[in-house]
């Protein structure tokens, strides 16, 4: 019979306590309270949040999984609510000025940015900005050129807006400084509902169309470069984390999806696929730790379904027979 041993070349440990700095796939024996435990790597998944209090899409979102912040969107109307996020459930915050659906965002619960969009009316795009305290949305420099389908990534004092649908689609990038936009380098590829995440010099815009695109580009503060592909190519999809460590979730294929993919600055590899496939979602957080809300799930269907994400990790295991 072969064993432990014989197969990974080191013996079970019969230990009174848990080692301290494990390595992953080492198995050992707590003699202090008989257990054979093992640490292992736990698997990437996603899991149900508190609901939203308005179903919408094509909201955008701010800040990190455990303080997020969802506002804008489409339900049906443009949308003015915003929504703040604890971790377990959200709770009204300060209305938008401007309601509007297909929104950039950037910042976080207590910081935000707020520009662009659809608003209706005439004109039905807008260029407006607007900045959140953690209550209330006030007014920041409006944006060169008004638009819809936009993404955004950065802070409140260093946001950054790029693609978009004026219309045509859009390759324009523009650079937040707290108080006025300017001009930055053009995209390499012109497109509309595309995701985006990271910083103002250090930022990642990807998906999008049309056509749908799996393009993805970096940006390091003056121009755009191309990076690694998306391995499914679409458009209304969300994006959480930074330009070495990004995720993207949900969107249009075209039919919605639920697909998730993970980029490590290079290139982009599948992960788990969120529960309920969406599109024209809203995200924020990491790549560890992510925040997918809103969006549709069909045609006409809106949810207010909120999903977490937890990226792989490893952890210590008890190991039974069943």
């Amino acid at each position: 019979m072969t064993t432990f041993k014989e197969i990974r070349g080191t013996a079970i440990q019969s230990v009174s306590s848990d080692p301290t700095n494990p390595e992953e796939g080492q198995i050992w024996y707590n003699n202090t309270i008989g257990v054979l435990k093992g640490y292992q790597l736990v698997a990437a998944s996603w899991a149900s949040g508190g609901n939203m209090g308005t179903a919408r899409y094509d909201p955008s979102g701010a800040g990190t999984q455990t303080a997020g912040l969802g506002f804008g969107g489409y339900a049906p109307g443009v949308q003015s609510a915003t929504e703040e996020y604890d971790g377990s459930a959200w709770t009204a915050g300060g209305s938008l000025t401007t309601a509007r659906s297909s929104l950039g965002g950037a910042g976080t619960q207590t910081s935000a940015l707020a520009f662009g969009g659809y608003k209706g009316g005439s004109p039905v795009l807008t260029a407006s900005t607007e900045e959140y305290n953690g209550s209330t949305w006030g007014p920041g420099g409006n944006l060169a050129t008004q638009r819809q389908g936009l993404a955004g990534c950065g802070t409140q004092t260093a946001g950054l807006a790029f693609g978009g649908l004026i219309p045509p689609p859009s390759a324009a990038t523009e650079e937040y400084d707290g108080t006025s936009w300017t001009t930055g380098g053009n995209l390499t590829t012109a497109r509309q509902y595309l995701a985006g995440c990271g910083t103002q010099t250090a930022a990642l815009g990807f998906g999008g169309g049309p056509p749908l695109s799996t393009a993805t580009e970096e940006y390091d503060g003056a121009s755009w470069t191309a990076g690694g592909s998306l391995a499914t190519a679409r458009f209304n999809l969300a994006g959480a984390g930074t330009q070495t460590a990004g995720l993207g979730f949900g969107g249009s294929t075209p039919t919605v999806t639920g697909v998730t993919e993970a980029y490590n600055g290079t290139s982009w590899t599948n992960n788990t696929s969120m529960t309920t496939a969406r599109r024209s979602l809203g995200g924020a957080g990491t790549q560890t730790s992510a925040l997918g809300f809103g969006g549709r799930t069909g045609a006409p269907a809106i949810t207010t379904a909120t999903e977490e994400f937890t990226g792989a990790f490893l952890s210590t295991k008890k190991i039974t027979t069943s």
